[in-house]
């Protein structure tokens, strides 16, 4: 399936009842997700993000932009962040099995909707716009709205859709399609915007012009061209501005984040505040505006836990509450990964759904009269439990008093052995998924011989998944032992029973996960497959229980 991203940002952040019209608009459209609404009063601006199939966001989008031009008035519009329209801006962006190219193409599609039908002036810009000219955000909307009566009227700023002619009430609109991008406050203890501006004056890829004595007040100075030269920043990929906000009292950096692979979130958030520190100033914290990706939190948790020289192979959970407490992501309001990350609002409950039980719910199903979870589940889990008890080896190791030169040898480890708990608990679901396959298939009909080959066909394909799944099982279970082997060799010998239940668990975890495959291999029809699949068992089994036996050889030794 594709997906794509609509992040459009309407020009109203006060009137909640606006907004929820609105968004109304955006869930009216089957299929489409709408996934976070980020209202600011001081900016007076709304970001709404919603995903779905390129289609029907393109619907949603074009619904919105709609209700959004007949409920607000921009002749009446004051807030601090730029803007020319109702809708101000309305990204698309590639999330899965869609190409930027293919994106862009569907925002010509709506802004040709947008121009033709509502009338609005709309303006294509990023990989949307041909003319590199004119592509820039910020170039676009230039003036902003007061400055475009006039604007619009120059043969160079001529929309791409609709009338040259300004609309009073609603505006223009800029559509585009963009890569994914962070926007991202940065809160502090003054509030200058003059500072804050001179702040992100450092920081922005942009940076400042170049001027003769006084930064501030000194003569322009010009290239050969009669253009003003700049003085670079020190973030690339970065967008900033300063401004204050009446809301919080506070002035911010407000930055766009348009490539976190060059620029990540943590390392924006440590730059502004070393420069912030040579201006005197102080971060307080900071906020993110709509959504983020896991990847840029878990980096910044890693990022804060390196500088401490502590352990990085810690949870997932534990990473995100160390980004959210070192960048202060819930200074000015709660952050709620559940409600801010975009993997966890796109996850499939389902999914997880006997790895999210307690422990007491997970035993009462599994004794349960249904058949799943069963043996291959509780594999999975078993193997989870052992992974997790070398990697707690590896972190108590990492921060062992008088063993502080080894701390990243121990947090390797760590960080490895959770790779291989979070591969087996997602196995723990999937292999319950897999049984249930074979349960559907099944039931299918066969009321002729059309039927008969579909059912027979799915209970094939059914079968081999449920054959494979079990033999992950093997293979991560299988690869924690080298986790187990090396905590037990010279991890902390306090805990050395620890890596031993540890290679209990990984040992039975393959053990059991092989008998799945066996007795799910019996009813599959590609011998070549199954003779393949059932030797590669028998050398992971083979190996397994001889690594366990050298493991708990070396346990014991020690607690003799």
């Amino acid at each position: 399936m594709q997906l794509i991203e609509c992040v459009p940002n309407f020009s109203e952040g006060v009137n909640l009842d606006i907004i929820k019209q609105i968004t109304d608009e955006v869930e009216s459209v089957e299929g489409v997700r709408l996934l976070n609404v980020d209202p600011g009063k001081a900016t007076n601006r709304t970001v709404v993000t919603f995903v779905g199939e390129p289609g029907r966001v393109i619907e949603a989008a074009f619904l919105a932009i709609k209700k959004a031009g007949e409920l607000i008035d921009m002749s009446k519009h004051k807030g601090e962040h730029p803007r020319m329209g109702a809708t101000d801006v309305c990204p698309l962006i590639p999330i899965a099995n869609i190409s930027m190219e293919e994106t862009a193409e569907y925002a010509k599609q709506l802004a040709k909707r947008v121009g033709e039908e509502l009338g609005i002036p709309a303006y294509l810009y990023e990989y949307a716009q041909a003319d590199k000219k004119r592509n820039n955000l910020s170039l676009i909307r230039a003036g902003e709205y007061e400055g475009f009566f006039k604007k619009i009227k120059l043969p160079e700023w001529k929309p791409d859709f609709g009338p040259q002619e300004f609309d009073a009430k609603r505006g223009a609109t800029v559509i585009g399609a963009r890569d994914f991008l962070i926007a991202y406050n940065v809160n502090l203890n003054t509030t200058s915007t003059r500072r804050a501006n001179s702040i992100a004056f450092d920081v922005r890829e942009a940076g400042r012009v170049m001027r003769e004595g006084d930064p501030i007040n000194g003569k322009i100075i010009n290239d050969e061209n009669g253009k003003p030269k700049s003085i670079p920043g020190s973030l690339k990929s970065v967008k900033a501005i300063g401004w204050y906000i009446e809301e919080y009292g506070i002035a911010q950096i407000s930055m766009n984040l348009t490539n976190i692979e060059v620029t990540p979130l943590h390392k924006a958030f440590d730059e502004v505040c070393t420069k912030a520190a040579e201006r005197g100033m102080r971060v307080t914290g900071s906020e993110l505006v709509g959504l983020v990706p896991l990847k840029a939190m878990l980096d910044a948790g890693k990022y804060f836990l390196l500088k401490q020289q502590r352990s990085v192979g810690v949870s997932e959970k534990e990473l995100v509450k160390i980004a959210i407490k070192s960048m202060g992501l819930s200074e000015l309001s709660p952050f709620i990964p559940e409600e801010r990350i975009i993997e966890y609002l796109l996850k499939d409950k389902a999914s997880s759904k006997l790895a999210s039980m307690t422990l007491i719910d997970f035993a009462d199903e599994t004794a349960s009269e249904s058949p799943a979870p069963g043996g291959g589940s509780i594999s999975a889990y078993m193997g989870a439990l052992g992974a997790a008890l070398a990697t707690m080896v590896a972190n108590l190791s990492s921060h062992k008093k008088g063993w502080d030169d080894r701390w990243e040898e121990f947090s390797n480890w760590a960080e490895k052995g959770q790779q291989y708990k979070d591969e087996l608990v997602r196995l723990v679901d999937e292999d319950t998924a897999a049984f249930n396959k074979i349960m559907e298939a099944f039931g299918l009909p066969k009321g002729n011989d059309d039927e008969k080959a579909a059912r027979d066909k799915a209970i094939q394909d059914a079968t081999r998944y449920a054959i494979e799944i079990p033999f992950k099982v093997m293979q991560a279970a299988y690869g924690s032992l080298s986790v187990i082997k090396a905590m037990a060799e010279t991890g902390n010998p306090n805990s050395v029973t620890d890596a031993g239940v540890a290679a209990l668990c990984a040992r039975s975890a393959v053990i059991g996960a092989f008998m799945n495959v066996k007795i799910n291999a019996s009813g599959y029809k590609d011998k070549t497959f199954v003779n393949d699949v059932i030797a590669k068992g028998n050398e992971l089994e083979q190996k397994a229980m001889k690594l366990e036996g050298e493991i708990i050889e070396l346990v014991n030794s020690k607690i003799v």
